[in-house]
């Protein structure tokens, strides 16, 4: 059994509500919400959250012109737009709590293309392709 250690931690009130309404959906304490919430963060750095190894798992399994397709798809403009949007207010007067979630989700779906672009790229790399052209076609 791995030692527990006890941390005293003070949470902003719209976070602990967020917290609190979660353990009650899931029948658990808010402590037990909290270690989960810290463990998803403080995950082993060679580990991909399952979604993330889903999405590149198969890769190797393409062609080469799907992988091209694969490395060359980026997040709609209108996405990166809003998280550049969301960032700047962020560093200006902070954010809501819905906009956190709002960001972390378009976080989270670049976060996934980016993985598949690069493992794209390197399987093409590995296949011979000359990928240098990528990096050219993501400037402005």
């Amino acid at each position: 059994m791995v030692a527990a250690h006890a941390v005293t931690v003070s949470l902003p009130g719209p976070l602990y509500e967020r917290l609190a309404q979660r353990a009650i959906r899931t029948h658990r304490t808010v402590e037990a919400e909290l270690v989960e919430a810290v463990a998803s963060v403080v995950e082993e750095p060679d580990e991909l959250p399952a979604d993330l190894a889903e999405a590149v798992d198969a890769l190797h399994l393409l062609g080469d012109e799907e992988l091209w397709r694969a490395a060359r798809h980026g997040i709609a403009p209108e996405k990166a737009s809003t998280i550049e949007e969301l960032h700047l207010k962020r560093q200006r007067e902070g954010l809501s709590v819905s906009e956190i979630e709002a960001l972390a989700t378009l976080m989270k779906e670049h976060t996934r293309i980016m993985l598949v672009r690069s493992r794209a790229a390197a399987l093409l790399k590995q296949r011979g392709h000359d990928v240098s052209g990528l990096c050219d076609e993501d400037e402005p």
